[in-house]
């Protein structure tokens, strides 16, 4: 009996592997990562729609933090030569944290939610984005900032933690130039991003 429930569990890993979503095969451009992955814009436009996050912000921070890989995590840390865990339990597309996804899962309703689901991972960053703007003011354009935020939480960007962090500083600007650069991207793409979803949304 065990052994048909071990080999159930291996060969579901297995298929869940296998049907896995790929990263992108050019994350420098934000047109070709959505016609690549057209769901991806599917669930990106619904994130704008509704948390008010313009796609390009939390599209350069997810490639920030996990290069769109569905089971990114920390690397493991070691002693000597033995595993002793990860640095944090932060996992997904979008590297969050279990106590964060939580929060999000709770405040939304999204119980269901999975942190390697791209279209729950996406809608996580637009509602910390959102709170972002709303208890430090920040623009949910200003990617710059909301990475910060994203990065040091929101009481560590109050105490300007990242102060201390010149590394990060330089990342937060990596990602906010980043940004710009998807924005002016998807300004060329977005027309036939939006009439060929609106196809496959009624004739597919």
């Amino acid at each position: 009996m065990n052994f048909k429930k071990n080999l159930i569990f291996i060969l579901s890993a297995l298929f869940l592997t296998a049907c896995a979503t790929p990263p992108p095969k050019n994350p420098d451009n934000i047109c070709e990562i959505f016609y690549e992955h057209r769901d991806w814009y599917s669930a990106s436009k619904d994130m704008k729609e509704k948390w008010g996050t313009p796609i390009h912000v939390p599209l350069a921070m997810m490639y920030q933090e996990s290069s769109f890989k569905h089971n990114a995590a920390p690397p493991m840390e070691y002693f000597w030569f033995i595993p002793i865990g990860r640095a944090s339990d932060a996992y997904g597309y979008a590297q969050a944290k279990t106590m964060t996804w939580s929060d999000y899962k709770r405040e939304t309703g999204n119980s269901w939610a999975d942190r390697d689901d791209f279209a729950d991972a996406i809608d996580f960053m637009g509602w910390f984005t959102n709170k972002t703007q709303k208890i430090n003011g920040v623009s949910k354009w200003d990617a710059y900032a909301q990475y910060l935020n994203y990065h040091e939480g929101w009481g560590g960007y109050k105490k300007k933690s990242y102060n201390k962090k010149p590394w990060l500083i330089k990342v937060s600007r990596k990602v906010d130039n980043r940004s710009k650069q998807y924005a002016a991207q998807l300004r060329g793409c977005q027309e036939n991003l939006d009439s060929s979803w609106l196809w496959r949304l009624f004739f597919a």
